[in-house]
């Protein structure tokens, strides 16, 4: 009797422990995909962020990849263009370029033969273009690393919330597995808005110092032109001050 009983008992155990097996392995095999389905409809603006984090990326790692020029090459095409007195072939070697450095310097040399204040505002109101364009898009990125990781957050209080609630409904007599399972899918959110955050955070810097190098560069090569085009007048104020 007592022998049959134990085979009952290890029986049932062996059913349990087949279904808690069988139940890991459905859980293995769930593919990404309908793991992220299982976090909610607050999954979808996630989605959608992250479709559009990745777009800032791409977009403003090609752009800032196209805007660099090697600029001492550059610069001296233009000063032995402008020495030889040739300004709009200048104008026309600019247009030709058509990176941010080379829109930059074209304000300039349309202003020549004006007050050398001229030239410099002009100059300096091209370089504010070039740098919005520059900075286009980033406001977008750096609000995705905030707001991402908060919709996630979100998504996880209401499903805890809707899982309490169904705690509440039943009584309390619920079965751990359910809690554990209500309470993983909604995890799933924040998980997500970290992961996108994270991402858009990180880029968002990486961008922003390529951006600030690419300025301090065009802010450099600029004074350089304005000394470009104060050099010839310094040299004739150092001569006339020896026939003096």
């Amino acid at each position: 009797m007592q022998a049959l009983f134990f085979l009952i008992i290890q029986a049932q155990t062996d059913t349990t422990a087949a279904d808690t097996l069988s139940m890991a392995a459905e859980q293995e095999q769930m593919s990404m995909l309908e793991l992220l389905a299982e976090g909610g409809v607050l999954m979808i603006p996630l989605f959608i962020l992250s479709v559009v984090a990745v777009y800032v990326i791409a977009e403003r790692w090609r752009s800032l990849n196209n805007a660099r020029i090697e600029i001492d090459g550059f610069l001296r095409t233009v000063e032995s263009m402008l020495k030889d007195g040739d300004r709009e072939r200048a104008l026309t070697y600019c247009d030709g370029i058509d990176k941010p450095l080379a829109r930059i310097l074209k304000a300039g040399i349309r202003r020549l033969g004006r007050p050398i204040r001229d030239i410099e505002d002009a100059i300096s109101n091209a370089g504010k273009k070039e740098i919005y364009h520059l900075e286009k898009r980033m406001n977008w990125l750096a609000t995705i690393a905030g707001v991402a990781p908060l919709i996630g957050f979100t998504g996880t209080v209401t499903g805890m919330i809707e899982a309490f609630m169904d705690i509440q409904s039943l009584q309390g007599n619920v079965n751990p597995s359910v809690l554990a399972g209500g309470i993983w899918e909604a995890l799933i959110t924040t998980a997500t808005g970290l992961i996108v955050g994270i991402i858009a955070y990180g880029f968002y810097n990486f961008l922003l110092g390529k951006i600030n190098r690419m300025v301090h560069e065009l802010e450099n090569a600029s004074a350089d032109f304005i000394d470009l085009l104060q050099a010839p007048s310094n040299k004739k104020e150092k001569e006339r001050e020896k026939v003096g």
